[in-house]
């Protein structure tokens, strides 16, 4: 049976969804040459093996019938939410190592309750991974789109309840 359905991103896009693929090859392999660094034949074959292999599972699992994942679009969100998020991670680590070095240790020990915007599982876990690579807070539980964070700092605490991280996770998806 054939899929009869068409447009971006819909089953039946099979023009859409080869490029796709192949984009994704392109990126996987020119990402392992890239940080692999070696260049022998033996290294070159097991590395476009792999990429082939995670290629034929994305494929297999459908995932490029969702038009909001690999476009360009959302490569470039991607890549702003992790140079974001890296600025939080400085931020927050300069945080931390100066209470750690503080001869009082002045922390306040904080659990807080935070309710995710978008409700898509990827977009759930996105959010309490970020919470949890940002030091002084990690990810605690979560549960129905609800997240349980503990925070080193009140002032932690705060910035996870103020929302910039979840609505830029939220922001990933939107085309």
């Amino acid at each position: 049976m054939t899929e009869s359905t068409t447009g971006h991103g819909a089953p039946g896009a099979t023009g859409h969804n080869a490029g796709r693929a192949l984009t994704l090859a392109a990126v996987l392999a020119a990402t392992w040459l890239l940080w692999s660094g070696l260049y022998k034949p033996l290294l070159l074959a097991l590395g476009a093996f792999s990429c082939a292999l995670v290629v034929y599972i994305a494929v297999r699992m459908r995932l490029f019938r969702y038009a909001a994942v690999f476009t360009p679009g959302f490569g470039w969100r991607l890549l702003g939410f992790w140079a974001w998020l890296a600025g939080q991670i400085v931020k927050s680590s300069l945080q931390v190592s100066r209470a750690v070095l503080s001869p009082g240790l002045p922390i306040s020990p904080t659990v807080a309750e935070v309710d995710a915007t978008s409700r898509h599982p990827v977009d759930i876990a996105a959010l309490g991974n970020g919470i949890t690579l940002t030091p002084g807070t990690l990810t605690i539980r979560i549960r129905d789109g609800r997240l349980i964070v503990h925070a080193l700092h009140r002032e932690g605490a705060e910035e996870v309840l103020d929302g910039e991280m979840d609505r830029r996770v939220a922001r990933l998806r939107e085309g």
